[in-house]
């Protein structure tokens, strides 16, 4: 059998919150991170990046139960609140022009 070359896929962690206790939408600080996929919590969007291999054991099941949790929890966030059309989109700042520091 080969050998796995990213052995951190298959486990279940949360960063910034215990797993029982991510808030969509509460803060701009929480992730949570499911194999190598995380959330990233913002108070306007939570961002995904990454990937997640759910694989046909135990670990598997684990990944599964808490990603459906997790979007489970963002879709009653959503429904919870008088939604928008759309966010506005932050307006994109003009570059700004530095001194060079080599010169």
């Amino acid at each position: 059998m080969p050998e796995d070359k990213h052995p951190d896929r298959h486990r279940v962690r949360t960063e910034s919150h215990p797993p029982d206790s991510f808030a969509p939408f509460a803060d701009d600080a929480g992730v949570r991170t499911i194999g190598a996929l995380s959330f990233e919590n913002g108070t306007d969007r939570i961002a995904l990046h990454g990937s997640l291999d759910l694989t046909r054991d135990r670990t598997g099941l684990a990944q599964a139960r808490l990603l459906q949790q997790t979007l489970d929890a963002i879709v009653r966030a959503l429904e919870g609140e008088d939604l928008p059309e759309a966010v506005a989109e932050a307006p994109e700042a003009a570059p700004k022009s530095v001194p060079n520091p080599f010169a």
